[in-house]
């Protein structure tokens, strides 16, 4: 693949990853908001500290605030699963730029961020001590690198098994190999549990339940978009046969 296809797959990428987040942002408006609003109100009820200066107001932090966090997520991502995808293009099977597409965005979805999700889910405002959350943060962006890192592997793994064993047994071997190590880090790496006394379960589940709709929606949406822009660019145009004089 040629520098000028790299460069209008990663503009494309990152038109896709735009539009992805524009999705994503209505629905963390329409999900998210509640509980963190809830978890807020819970933490200020609980919070021995009174008449403190809000430096931004949660008006704009749910508006503004969220429209910029979650649109600039979705460009960077946008940009990097694009070339995650100029690596992946034809070396993953035979399928066309669509599929590949979606391919990739459902990798990402599953290595970047169900697993970690699954080891180290997201809380809500007023959950988690202040005093382990470099550790929390660093197990968790270590959870991340290895849950990719087991990805490249086991794509590395069923390439090599596809020979002896075809494709589709091969892919449940790799798939199969994925699990267990997944498995292993989840029962070696260190859990935490510290929601708070009184803290309404549903809050917590229902946080946790919009960040995974979030994503998803973010993937899903990308991966659709990207897959019919790259098609659009990759796939040769048919012309039409020449009229007959």
């Amino acid at each position: 693949m040629n520098s000028i296809s790299v460069r209008a797959l990663l503009v494309r990428g990152m038109l896709a990853g735009l539009i992805a987040g524009g999705f994503a942002m209505a629905v963390a408006y329409f999900l998210g908001e509640g509980p963190v609003d809830a978890a807020i109100a819970f933490e200020e009820s609980h919070s021995h500290e009174h008449g403190g200066e809000e430096l931004v107001s949660r008006a704009l932090q749910s508006t503004a605030g969220l429209a910029t966090g979650v649109l600039v997520f979705g460009v960077a991502i946008g940009g990097i699963a694009a070339l995650a995808y100029c690596v992946a293009l034809g070396r993953i099977g035979g399928f066309g730029p669509r599929a590949t597409a979606v391919l990739v965005a459902g990798g990402a979805l599953v290595t970047v961020y169900v697993v970690p999700y699954l080891k180290y889910p997201p809380n809500p405002p007023a959950v988690g001590d202040p005093a382990t959350i470099g550790k929390r943060t660093a197990l968790y962006f270590l959870m991340v690198v290895l849950s990719v890192l087991l990805a490249v592997a086991v794509v590395i793994l069923g390439q090599r098994l596809a020979p002896q064993l075809g494709n589709w047994n091969a892919t449940l071997v790799a798939v199969a190999a994925f699990v267990v190590a997944a498995g292993l880090a989840f029962a070696f790496l260190p859990s935490f549990n510290e929601v708070p006394e009184g803290f309404p379960a549903t809050v917590v589940w229902e946080f946790r339940l919009a960040t995974l709709a979030i994503q998803v929606t973010v993937w899903t949406v990308f991966g659709l978009v990207f897959g019919e822009l790259a098609e659009r660019l990759l796939t040769p145009q048919k012309t039409p046969a020449a009229a007959v004089s």
